[in-house]
Protein backbone atom coordinates (compact mmCIF):
# COMPACT_ATOMS: atom_id res chain seq x y z
CA UNK A 1 0.00 0.00 0.00
CA UNK A 2 1.41 3.48 -0.97
CA UNK A 3 0.58 5.90 1.05
CA UNK A 4 0.55 9.84 0.97
CA UNK A 5 1.41 11.08 4.45
CA UNK A 6 -0.77 14.62 3.88
CA UNK A 7 -4.03 12.39 3.34
CA UNK A 8 -5.72 11.15 7.06
CA UNK A 9 -6.27 7.76 6.25
CA UNK A 10 -9.61 5.82 6.80
CA UNK A 11 -9.50 2.53 9.47
CA UNK A 12 -10.08 0.44 6.78
CA UNK A 13 -6.41 1.29 5.25
CA UNK A 14 -4.77 1.14 9.05
CA UNK A 15 -6.94 -2.89 8.73
CA UNK A 16 -5.09 -2.92 5.20
CA UNK A 17 -1.42 -2.05 6.41
CA UNK A 18 -1.91 -4.19 9.36
CA UNK A 19 -2.79 -7.45 7.09
CA UNK A 20 0.39 -5.96 4.73
CA UNK A 21 2.23 -6.19 7.94
CA UNK A 22 1.59 -10.74 8.16
CA UNK A 23 -1.36 -10.86 10.22
CA UNK A 24 -3.65 -12.79 9.94
CA UNK A 25 -6.77 -10.73 11.22
CA UNK A 26 -7.22 -7.24 11.30
CA UNK A 27 -10.22 -4.86 12.16
CA UNK A 28 -11.65 -1.65 13.01
CA UNK A 29 -11.78 -1.65 16.78
CA UNK A 30 -15.21 -1.04 18.56
CA UNK A 31 -13.29 1.74 20.98
CA UNK A 32 -16.50 1.78 23.26
CA UNK A 33 -15.59 -1.74 24.00
CA UNK A 34 -12.84 -0.45 26.12
CA UNK A 35 -13.88 -1.18 29.68
CA UNK A 36 -10.63 -1.37 31.85
CA UNK A 37 -11.84 -3.62 34.53
CA UNK A 38 -10.48 -4.44 38.17
CA UNK A 39 -10.89 -8.31 37.93
CA UNK A 40 -8.54 -8.27 34.64
CA UNK A 41 -6.02 -6.81 36.90
CA UNK A 42 -7.13 -8.79 39.38
CA UNK A 43 -6.38 -12.11 37.40
CA UNK A 44 -2.41 -10.49 36.33
CA UNK A 45 -2.06 -9.89 40.10
CA UNK A 46 -2.54 -14.14 41.04
CA UNK A 47 0.62 -13.65 38.48
CA UNK A 48 0.44 -16.78 36.59
CA UNK A 49 2.43 -15.42 34.06
CA UNK A 50 5.32 -14.65 36.77
CA UNK A 51 5.99 -11.00 35.10
CA UNK A 52 3.49 -8.94 37.60
CA UNK A 53 5.37 -6.35 39.89
CA UNK A 54 8.61 -7.61 36.83
CA UNK A 55 8.55 -5.41 34.02
CA UNK A 56 7.53 -2.31 32.63
CA UNK A 57 4.60 -3.67 30.60
CA UNK A 58 2.94 -4.82 33.45
CA UNK A 59 1.03 -3.97 36.35
CA UNK A 60 1.69 -2.24 38.64
CA UNK A 61 4.01 -0.39 36.38
CA UNK A 62 1.72 -0.49 33.89
CA UNK A 63 -0.48 2.50 35.53
CA UNK A 64 -3.56 2.58 37.58
CA UNK A 65 -7.12 1.71 35.88
CA UNK A 66 -7.85 5.27 36.05
CA UNK A 67 -4.65 6.58 34.47
CA UNK A 68 -4.99 4.21 31.56
CA UNK A 69 -8.67 5.45 31.19
CA UNK A 70 -8.04 8.45 30.91
CA UNK A 71 -4.98 8.17 28.67
CA UNK A 72 -7.14 6.20 26.30
CA UNK A 73 -10.28 8.14 26.41
CA UNK A 74 -8.58 10.70 24.01
CA UNK A 75 -9.09 7.96 21.24
CA UNK A 76 -11.87 7.49 18.90
CA UNK A 77 -10.84 4.88 16.78
CA UNK A 78 -8.34 2.18 16.48
CA UNK A 79 -7.46 -1.64 15.20
CA UNK A 80 -7.53 -4.52 16.49
CA UNK A 81 -5.20 -7.31 15.07
CA UNK A 82 -4.35 -11.20 15.34
CA UNK A 83 -2.32 -14.07 14.57
CA UNK A 84 -3.42 -17.28 14.55
CA UNK A 85 -2.05 -20.55 13.86
CA UNK A 86 -2.31 -24.30 14.28
CA UNK A 87 -1.00 -26.38 17.02
CA UNK A 88 -0.07 -29.89 16.97
CA UNK A 89 -1.92 -30.65 20.62
CA UNK A 90 -2.78 -28.40 23.29
CA UNK A 91 1.13 -28.51 24.84
CA UNK A 92 2.87 -27.49 21.83
CA UNK A 93 4.66 -25.12 23.67
CA UNK A 94 7.41 -24.46 20.87
CA UNK A 95 4.63 -23.13 17.97
CA UNK A 96 2.90 -21.29 21.12
CA UNK A 97 6.41 -19.81 20.95
CA UNK A 98 6.92 -19.18 17.45
CA UNK A 99 3.43 -17.94 16.80
CA UNK A 100 3.85 -15.60 19.59
CA UNK A 101 7.26 -14.48 18.17
CA UNK A 102 5.62 -13.96 15.50
CA UNK A 103 3.12 -11.85 16.82
CA UNK A 104 5.14 -9.65 18.27
CA UNK A 105 7.20 -9.18 15.00
CA UNK A 106 4.29 -8.35 13.10
CA UNK A 107 3.03 -5.89 15.81
CA UNK A 108 6.63 -3.90 15.91
CA UNK A 109 6.24 -3.20 12.39
CA UNK A 110 2.68 -2.69 12.25
CA UNK A 111 3.75 -0.04 15.23
CA UNK A 112 6.38 1.40 13.32
CA UNK A 113 4.33 2.38 10.46
CA UNK A 114 1.05 3.93 12.32
CA UNK A 115 3.37 6.02 14.09
CA UNK A 116 4.54 7.59 11.10
CA UNK A 117 1.09 8.20 9.94
CA UNK A 118 -0.28 8.69 13.81
CA UNK A 119 2.50 9.72 16.15
CA UNK A 120 0.24 9.97 19.07
CA UNK A 121 -1.30 6.44 18.87
CA UNK A 122 -1.29 4.37 21.85
CA UNK A 123 -0.30 0.60 21.48
CA UNK A 124 -1.50 -2.26 23.34
CA UNK A 125 0.06 -5.96 22.69
CA UNK A 126 0.05 -9.08 23.66
CA UNK A 127 1.69 -10.45 26.95
CA UNK A 128 4.47 -9.55 28.83
CA UNK A 129 7.38 -7.36 27.23
CA UNK A 130 9.75 -9.44 26.16
CA UNK A 131 12.40 -7.34 25.18
CA UNK A 132 15.29 -7.40 27.51
CA UNK A 133 16.29 -10.50 28.95
CA UNK A 134 16.28 -9.04 32.24
CA UNK A 135 13.85 -5.90 32.65
CA UNK A 136 14.84 -2.78 34.30
CA UNK A 137 11.97 -2.75 36.74
CA UNK A 138 11.88 -1.46 39.03
CA UNK A 139 15.23 0.10 39.77
CA UNK A 140 16.40 1.81 36.79
CA UNK A 141 14.10 3.22 34.04
CA UNK A 142 13.15 1.19 30.96
CA UNK A 143 15.96 0.62 28.05
CA UNK A 144 13.35 1.09 25.25
CA UNK A 145 10.57 3.23 26.32
CA UNK A 146 9.80 3.88 22.52
CA UNK A 147 8.95 0.29 21.95
CA UNK A 148 7.33 -0.24 25.49
CA UNK A 149 3.59 -1.12 25.55
CA UNK A 150 1.87 -2.69 28.39
CA UNK A 151 -0.70 -5.71 27.01
CA UNK A 152 -4.22 -5.66 26.51
CA UNK A 153 -4.79 -7.76 29.58
CA UNK A 154 -2.54 -5.16 31.70
CA UNK A 155 -4.93 -2.45 31.09
CA UNK A 156 -7.68 -4.45 32.35
CA UNK A 157 -9.10 -5.66 29.10
CA UNK A 158 -11.08 -8.44 28.82
CA UNK A 159 -9.34 -9.42 25.16
CA UNK A 160 -12.51 -12.18 23.99
CA UNK A 161 -14.86 -9.08 24.65
CA UNK A 162 -13.11 -6.68 22.65
CA UNK A 163 -12.68 -8.73 20.25
CA UNK A 164 -15.78 -10.05 19.83
CA UNK A 165 -17.25 -6.53 20.15
CA UNK A 166 -14.84 -5.82 17.12
CA UNK A 167 -16.05 -8.37 14.85
CA UNK A 168 -13.30 -10.65 15.33
CA UNK A 169 -13.51 -14.40 16.79
CA UNK A 170 -11.42 -14.92 20.14
CA UNK A 171 -11.04 -18.78 19.72
CA UNK A 172 -10.80 -20.49 16.32
CA UNK A 173 -11.53 -23.64 17.70
CA UNK A 174 -9.34 -26.80 19.15
CA UNK A 175 -5.77 -26.94 18.10
CA UNK A 176 -5.57 -22.95 17.57
CA UNK A 177 -3.65 -20.34 19.32
CA UNK A 178 -4.11 -16.38 18.70
CA UNK A 179 -2.66 -13.69 19.75
CA UNK A 180 -4.53 -10.67 19.73
CA UNK A 181 -3.25 -6.53 19.92
CA UNK A 182 -4.68 -3.06 19.42
CA UNK A 183 -3.78 0.46 18.43
CA UNK A 184 -5.93 3.41 19.35
CA UNK A 185 -5.41 6.46 16.44
CA UNK A 186 -6.13 9.68 17.32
Amino acid sequence: MIINHTEELNISDYSELALEAGFTYAAPLAVDALIFRQEVRDMCAADLCRSYGKCWSCPPAAGSLEHIAEKASGYSRGIIVQTSGELKDDFDIASIHRLSLKHNACFDKLVRQVRILSPGCLPMGAGACTRCRKCTYPDRPCRHPDRLWPSMEAYGLLVSDVCVKSGLGYNYGSGTMTFTSCILID
